[in-house]
C-alpha cells in the first residue's frame, strides 16, 4: 500500500494541538522563536510520544511579533546559530527524539530561494539534530544544501496553500494564498499524493513529488481539514505514516 506522511504544526498557541495530534502522524514544534516556549514544548512533546507522533522542531525568525512569517536580514552564520539554539532546546526537552526538522514561515521561503541561507539551515540542523530528517520543498536550495549536508531530505506538499507558475507557495498576503475549503484541501492532497502535481493559481499543472503533506495548525480550519485529508487519503488507499 502507498504510504503518506501527514504533518501539522503544534505549540503555536493554538487550541487545536490535541485534535491536530489526533490525526497527523508527524508534528512540528515551535521552538520559542516565532512562538512556544519550555511549557509549551514539553506539552507537544509528551502529546506527541503518547500518540506514537513523530516530532520534529520547527525553528523560525525569532519575530514574534510578525509570528515569523517577515524575511529578515540576517547573515548566514547567524540562521545558523539561531537554528542550533532552537532545535537544541527543543531536543532536550525531548530526549534527543527529534524525527525531523522543517524550517517555519519566512525562514523556509526565503532559505529555498538562497543558496547561502539555505546551506546555513542545514548546517545548524546537522549540528543540532545529526541524522534526522530534512522537511523542505522539492527541488529549491533548502533540498540541495540538504542534500550535501547528508541529511535525510523529505519533499513537502500543502494541503492548505495554494501555488505559483513556478511551484512557489503564493505569498500569505495576496487574496487566495490559504485553501480553507476542506473539498479543495482534499483535491489538492490527492493530486499531490497521487499524481506528484499541484494546479497553480494560473490553471496549469506543477511536477511536485511530496513525501509529506502539511496543514497549518494555526488556521480555525485546520482540523476539519486535516480530518478531511486523512480519510480521503486512507479511502484511496493509502497508510499515513512517516
Amino acid at each position: 500500500m502507498p504510504t503518506i506522511d501527514l504533518n501539522a504544526d503544534l505549540g503555536e498557541g493554538g487550541a487545536n494541538d490535541a485534535a491536530l495530534i489526533a490525526l497527523a502522524s508527524s508534528a512540528n514544534i515551535a521552538c520559542g522563536g516565532h512562538a512556544g516556549d519550555e511549557e509549551t514544548m514539553r506539552a507537544a512533546v509528551a502529546a506527541c510520544l503518547a500518540a506514537g507522533v513523530a516530532i520534529g522542531a520547527h525553528p523560525g525568525y525569532e519575530d514574534r511579533e510578525h509570528f515569523g512569517r517577515r524575511e529578515m536580514p540576517m547573515e548566514p552564520a547567524a540562521v545558523a546559530e539561531m537554528v542550533v539554539r532552537q532545535v537544541s532546546r527543543l531536543a532536550a526537552l525531548a530526549g534527543g527524539a527529534i524525527h525531523h526538522v522543517k524550517p517555519h514561515g519566512a525562514l523556509y521561503n526565503q532559505a529555498d530561494r538562497d543558496r547561502s541561507l539555505a546551506e546555513a539551515v542545514a548546517e545548524g540542523v546537522v549540528r543540532s539534530a545529526p541524522g534526522c530528517e530534512f522537511y523542505v520543498p522539492p527541488g529549491g536550495a533548502l533540498a540541495a544544501a540538504g542534500e550535501a549536508a547528508g541529511l535525510i531530505v523529505r519533499p513537502e506538499g500543502f494541503a492548505d496553500r495554494r501555488y505559483r507558475e513556478n511551484g512557489t507557495l503564493v505569498p500569505r498576503g495576496e487574496p487566495g494564498a490559504v485553501i480553507e475549503d476542506a473539498d479543495e484541501a482534499v483535491a489538492q492532497a490527492l493530486q499531490i499524493a497521487c499524481a506528484a502535481r499541484v494546479e497553480t493559481v494560473a490553471g496549469a499543472w506543477f511536477p511536485l513529488p511530496a513525501r509529506t503533506l502539511c496543514v497549518h495548525g494555526d488556521s480555525p480550519q485546520s482540523v476539519a481539514l486535516l480530518r478531511a485529508v486523512r480519510a480521503t487519503l486512507e479511502a484511496a488507499g493509502f497508510t499515513i505514516q512517516t
